[in-house]
């Protein structure tokens, strides 16, 4: 299988628009993100979404029956390096977390009038949403677990149980929830997904998390995850997505892109902490050299650009395979990326806060966050053991174990070299 990776010469030319567009209009904006109220950072970013709409390059994740541009997961992947330098980007290009991931949930499995009602507006950013499936009191990593459950009483869906560190559920207006509806089937066929609206009577949003990421921050003290209860939330029976019993599936629909996605958007901040310790390696000295000619700092920066290098072609090899053979097809590949970006990112974040030294440990340059940030990657979209666990499974299907000992495939075995050796003699005549 050839991969072919190249990058559209007219492409070419919005890619490097859209680095133009992250470095001299977004990010100069983010040290004074705090500062803003949610109304007026709503103002601030509706100039800036228009002016993606207008290159073409809104919602790009979304094909073009959903409003997006349907470029496909390789073009995404090129534009998400870049957009990823930037906290805030992915909103202001429409793939911001959770809402893309729903929009394609609702779009795969969504009846007509549940994408009137709310794809279509949620696509427009009139509707802000959010995806509840991790529970506080059993592993995150294993979902056969969940334990909020949904009945089935005449016309509707009575929810009860809980869910903890759900991203945008304070702010969002509807909230879809993975949760029990058979709870004697099979594992894999237990759950469903339910919407839930904004101000339902007996689901309280009661708070918002403080995170190592945002203990305080522009949320106030905590970093829109949100913890929430249902006790006897009642739903019109319509709010199922899909068919009952069919969360798993729909759950992949939603999750497989998202890992891909956030992924390759982790390398974009990765270049900029690589960026910021190159340009520290050149503007310093010690010890009568510069930081340049410091062997140390030398294999920092190696090790960092060969990570990143590497990483790229993983996760474009990944989204080639997407494009051509499909999600499943592409699903070790799209593991390998979500853990392997998730170690680049942090290592690099972590050699450029080190040259810093105290002006990297400090809140004046954005290491710190990035720092902090880095350190949920291996977490979210599934534990980084868990797609561990997929990569190797998926490699040893093509194994096969061998009897006896030393192994068939060392030639150690006496009297199969001697008839390898005949062989050869035998053939030169």
């Amino acid at each position: 299988m050839a991969w072919d990776f190249e990058t559209d010469p007219a492409f070419q030319d919005k890619l490097d628009w859209v680095r133009r567009f992250v470095e001299e209009e977004l990010i100069p904006l983010e040290p004074i993100m705090g500062d803003f109220t949610e109304a007026q950072w709503t103002a601030v970013q509706e100039p800036l979404k228009q002016q993606v709409k207008d290159q073409g390059l809104w919602a790009c994740h979304l094909e073009h029956a959903l409003g997006g541009q349907g470029m496909g997961q390789l073009p995404l992947a090129q534009m998400n390096m870049i957009i990823g330098r930037c906290i805030y980007a992915q909103e202001i290009f429409g793939n911001m977390a959770p809402d893309s991931g729903n929009s394609e949930l609702i779009a795969e499995g969504g009846t007509e009038a549940q994408k009137e009602k709310w794809l279509w507006p949620n696509l427009r950013g009139e509707l802000r949403s959010a995806f509840a499936i991790t529970e506080p009191f059993v592993s995150s990593t294993d979902p056969t677990q969940i334990e909020t459950s949904a009945v089935l009483d005449g016309d509707e869906w009575v929810i009860n149980g809980r869910k903890w560190m759900i991203t945008n559920a304070s702010r969002a207006d509807f909230i879809i929830f993975m949760v029990v509806t058979d709870p004697d089937a099979h594992v894999y066929k237990r759950c469903s997904m339910i919407i839930v609206e904004k101000g339902a009577p007996g689901m309280d949003v009661f708070r918002d998390i403080p995170t190592m990421h945002h203990p305080y921050s522009e949320f106030g003290a905590n970093g829109n995850h949100a913890e929430i209860i249902l006790d006897n939330v009642r739903v019109p029976k319509d709010n199922l997505i899909g068919e009952r019993g069919g969360g798993f599936i729909l759950s992949q629909v939603r999750l497989g892109p998202g890992r891909i996605h956030h992924a390759t958007r982790w390398l974009g901040e990765a270049e900029r902490a690589f960026d910021m310790l190159c340009e520290r390696t050149q503007s310093r000295m010690s010890f009568g050299k510069g930081y340049a000619k410091h062997q140390m700092i030398q294999a920092y920066i190696a090790d960092s650009r060969m990570e990143l290098e590497m990483a790229k072609l993983l996760t474009l090899r990944a989204a080639w395979t997407m494009d051509r053979l499909g999600h499943h097809a592409a699903r070790s590949d799209i593991a390998m990326v979500k853990v392997n970006n998730a170690k680049v990112l942090y290592n690099v974040i972590d050699r450029a806060l080190q040259v810093h030294g105290s002006l990297g440990y400090s809140c004046d340059m954005p290491l710190e966050s990035m720092y902090r940030s880095a350190r949920m990657a291996p977490l979210v979209d599934g534990a980084n053991e868990v797609h561990t666990v997929t990569i190797a499974r998926e490699e040893l299907k093509r194994y096969e174990g061998v009897e006896g000992w030393p192994s068939e495939h060392i030639p150690t075995r006496r009297e199969a070299s001697l008839k390898r050796f005949a062989h050869l003699l035998h053939a030169r005549g």
